[in-house]
């Protein structure tokens, strides 16, 4: 991770869970790193806590569905911190919703879903490669963090749309790994796919009786994804850990 010390992260969804984590583990290994997130408030205050860090973190507001906020955002970074080296796109959404029993409010649901975990990558992916090359930046590194259900159809009925979106993430992080190699890059892509993690996004979810289902199933922690961040992070320049899987023990789908 040295070479990373003084160099430029961005974050999506670093206000809780395994953006915040990722973020704080950042900071504490010297680099400069933006949370993005529209709980800005909730990054401002992480900042804060780091304040005595090796690195720093900049809070910027920003909601990765739209646009123009992801525009503005990078934008941010190009005016006052000059590039970008590394960019995590964590930022998620989960949906529980059934095929079988739609309505508007399950379209509205649908949309938030893929408009997170989808555009929201794939603007972020885009503006980031701008700022790379416009800085002549060709050893970064883009982390996608996916999702056990982006490689397999789920048992588990009500979230076959979650899964959806996240083998839209596990095909285009392939193609951007694709792309970049044809055009002979040296940056990274990594996708990391957790199974069940304990954070904020399962309350998003809206999965009946979730809670009673969690007391009952193996589950980990986002300091475990972290650690895979860090993993893919700290691999020789020349080397490429394509995906990564990190699983609790005993899961069963």
């Amino acid at each position: 991770m040295d070479r990373w010390e003084g160099r430029v992260a961005v974050v999506t969804g670093a206000s809780s869970g395994i953006g915040k984590s990722i973020a704080t583990e950042l900071v504490e290994r010297g680099m400069i790193v933006v949370g993005l997130a529209r709980r800005v408030e909730l990054v401002q205050d992480l900042s804060r806590s780091l304040a005595d860090r090796k690195g720093k973190l900049f809070a910027v507001k920003a909601d990765v569905r739209k646009e123009d906020d992801v525009v503005e955002a990078f934008d941010w970074v190009r005016k006052n911190l000059g590039g970008v080296h590394v960019l995590v796109n964590n930022a998620g959404m989960g949906a529980y919703s059934p095929l079988t029993n739609m309505d508007r409010e399950q379209y509205e649901k649908v949309q938030t879903c893929f408009g997170t975990n989808v555009m929201g990558m794939v603007m972020c992916s885009s503006e980031a490669l701008k700022l790379m090359r416009e800085n002549g930046i060709d050893d970064g590194h883009i982390i996608n963090i996916n999702s056990v259900l982006g490689h397999f159809i789920t048992r588990r009925c009500g979230l076959h749309v979650y899964s959806a979106s996240r083998y839209a993430v596990t095909v285009l992080t392939e193609g951007l790994r694709r792309e970049l190699a044809e055009a002979k890059s040296m940056i990274r892509v990594t996708s990391i796919s957790p199974g069940l993690v304990r954070t904020d996004i399962l309350k998003t979810v809206g999965m009946p009786n979730y809670e009673e289902s969690l007391a009952t199933r193996p589950i980990i922690t986002t300091d475990d994804v972290k650690r895979s961040v860090m993993h893919a992070l700290s691999a020789p320049a020349d080397v490429q850990i394509a995906e990564i899987t990190v699983r609790p023990v005993g899961e069963d789908a």
